[in-house]
């Protein structure tokens, strides 16, 4: 495997990999099963050793887990890894209750994580994304204090409004916005990058193959258990219709001897040196696939005929991201 390239996070943040690893899928996470502990840790140190320094964790993964997973994975090297935090979920039994945003909580959650992770600082802290239960000013003015106080260096925002971009940003400069965007999840084109783009904030895009639809791996029906049954978009004549789209992406792969996946990955990476494409992985087996994937180039046509065939509104049916 080659190193990855480095990319600065917003207009004046740190230098960090131009491919982030999110390591939620390494937890137990809304139901599902934990991976082996053992691959995870390795998964997230071969990713180190490459150069993917920009490690994606959130306190509610698992209750918990991830936080400690993460932690015994960067343990001795903690100048390697660049560590990225949401906060603000709240589950029960896997079952989403809601936000807590209060200072008070945001206080008390980051202690807890701290702990977890065996770190001083957190480098980017976030919440999970702002529901109106507590005013922005309130949220961010927490995150601010607490990078005066030193532990937290960069701010970061989740899955947000444009219009609460700007208010965040009014408070304290943010350095990224953690967002879905894919070839089949387009509608934060229209306002919340070029948003992102003006102020100088880094984006971190995560589901770049759409919850597994650009993959090309899928076939309609999905199986039984599988958990994009929630979602409109892989339901009934949605799913027919969507996976028809996506011959395109996989004829195009064919083509370029790379996967789906890959050219779904390498279209996110293509949309500008602020761009990083937040890739999950549990596996060291998947991490030369991707790192490939940030090398691959599109020539003008087939960029327009991927802009094209994807445009917003092509794919049918909403997944979570459609909030």
């Amino acid at each position: 495997m080659t190193t990855i390239t480095k990319m600065n996070l917003g207009l004046n943040g740190p230098l960090v990999s131009k491919l982030g690893l999110g390591c939620m899928r390494m937890s137990p996470v809304w139901g599902s099963k934990g991976n082996d502990e053992s691959e995870s840790i390795a998964t997230i140190q071969t990713a180190l050793d490459n150069g993917i320094n920009f490690l994606n964790t959130g306190d509610f993964y698992g209750a918990g887990h991830n936080e400690l997973l993460v932690g015994k994975a960067i343990k001795g090297r903690r100048d390697d890894a660049f560590v990225s935090v949401k906060f603000g979920a709240i589950f029960y039994n896997n079952q989403w209750l809601g936000l807590d945003l209060r200072p008070v909580a945001i206080k008390n959650f980051i202690n807890y994580s701290l702990v977890r992770l065996g770190i001083d600082t957190i480098d980017l802290y976030q919440p999970c994304r702002l529901d109106g239960s507590v005013p922005v000013e309130e949220v961010i003015g927490t995150i601010a204090d607490l990078i005066t106080e030193g532990k937290v260096r960069y701010l970061g925002v989740s899955e947000i409004t444009a219009e609460q971009l700007r208010k965040a940003h009014a408070v304290h400069p943010v350095t990224a916005l953690e967002i879905g965007y894919s070839l089949a999840d387009r509608q934060i084109e229209q306002d919340l990058l070029p948003t992102a783009k003006e102020l100088g904030i880094g984006v971190v895009a995560f589901a770049n193959t759409a919850e597994g639809l650009l993959t090309g791996e899928l076939t309609a029906p999905l199986p039984a258990g599988s958990y994009q049954h929630h979602f409109p978009r892989f339901q009934g004549e949605n799913l027919i219709r969507n996976l028809a789209k996506v011959e395109l992406l996989k004829q195009m792969a064919w083509e370029k001897g790379h996967t789906p996946t890959q050219l779904a990955i390498a279209w996110v990476n293509a949309q500008g040196e602020h761009m990083m494409p937040l890739v999950s992985m549990s596996r060291r087996t998947r991490l030369p696939e991707n790192m490939e994937a940030m090398q691959i180039r599109f020539t003008a046509a087939e960029m327009d005929a991927l802009n094209t065939h994807f445009a917003p509104g092509a794919i049918v049916g909403g997944t979570y991201l459609q909030r």
